[in-house]
């Protein structure tokens, strides 16, 4: 990787502190295991969307990944694949949906396939990209919330030929008066969201929530699930780490909508604490990225493989038997 798109994969907004937060959060979790308990039937099964999965990992949405290499968002989700974890394509991903799903929907074993969304400010626009989606054979509609501009932080140049293909045709910017040069006119409300959930027949999850409220919120519109999640802290600074918001929201909810969280994962450990504080699974970013980036798709698949061994050994020495068997006092 050359320095400036390291600095984009690697860097957050403004000073950084929400980028170091999620990983601080969670190093600084502890377990507290149990020992003898019975483990001979144990797995590491979760059930998303109605979905057997065979573990609770998934890969998070990333743009441009062909800057990363040149089979970017195939190969990666080729990678994921073989390790039959999920994978969420981007909106902004750098090679046609249409062609992902060709190439993963027909493997064995594999994981979900999910779409990941930003709303344009066109309805036309988005209800053609939610058809296009349906008819390539997404399992879910992924709707990113938390992100009606950029935060401030390192940008890339994409070279000649990489580009976000699936929103050819989308409405330009618009340019004027107001708040971050006019982008806030087109903000996504609640009311898209009630919007895209009625002209949507896949599950509508919300990435990017953070607040106890806004999860409350969002299970009255009856959307799948919710997503805990900072946008890796390259949104906004000192907002709050995704392991410190999500046994929030989980108290909020009640168990009324499945969870998942991203943000600062790096190990098995930190996927258990996470179920331990109420996810259903996880989504793993920038270690994707940087393994596809200096390894390629075979490196993805290594780093994959060695999260669901990590998984699986901390599940053991913890003492719990299944995914659902994680109890909240595991994590101190």
């Amino acid at each position: 990787m050359n320095e400036e798109i390291r600095a984009w994969l690697f860097g957050g907004a403004a000073d950084g502190l929400t980028l170091q937060a999620n990983l601080d959060a969670w190093r600084a979790l502890r377990l507290l295991p149990r020992v003898l308990q019975p483990l001979q039937q144990a797995h590491t099964r979760v059930v998303l969307n109605g979905q057997t999965l065979p573990h609770p990992i998934l890969v998070a949405p990333m743009a441009y990944q062909r800057l990363l290499h040149p089979l970017g968002e195939v190969g990666c989700a080729l990678a994921a694949a073989t390790q039959s974890a999920g994978f969420v394509l981007s909106a902004q991903a750098s090679q046609p949906l249409e062609e992902v799903a060709q190439q993963v929907l027909s493997l064995p074993e594999r994981g979900p396939l999910w779409f990941q969304h930003y709303l344009q400010g066109d309805r036309g626009f988005d209800g053609a990209l939610v058809r296009r989606v349906e008819a390539a054979g997404y399992q879910a509609l992924v709707l990113t919330v938390d992100a009606p501009v950029q935060g401030p932080r390192a940008r890339v140049a994409l070279p000649p030929g990489v580009r976000a293909v699936n929103l050819d045709g989308a409405p330009p910017p618009p340019a004027g008066a107001g708040l971050c040069g006019g982008l806030l006119a087109r903000a996504p409300t609640w009311a898209e969201v009630a919007w895209l959930r009625a002209h949507t027949r896949l599950p509508l999850w919300l990435k990017g929530v953070l607040h106890p409220d806004d999860a409350r919120q969002a299970a009255a519109l009856g959307v799948a699930g919710l997503i805990v999640s900072n946008h890796g802290g390259r949104v906004l600074d000192t907002a709050v780490s995704t392991a410190w918001a999500l046994p929030r929201v989980a108290d909020a909810l009640q168990g009324a909508l499945p969870l998942l969280v991203d943000g600062g994962i790096r190990r098995g450990t930190d996927v258990l604490k996470a179920l331990a504080l109420g996810a259903s699974a996880v989504l793993i970013g920038r270690p994707v990225l940087q393994a596809l980036g200096e390894g390629g798709p075979t490196a993805v698949a290594q780093l994959l493989r060695t999260l669901r061994d990590e998984f699986e050994i901390a599940l053991a020495l913890c003492g719990c038997s299944s995914p659902s068997d994680v109890p909240r006092a595991l994590v101190v």
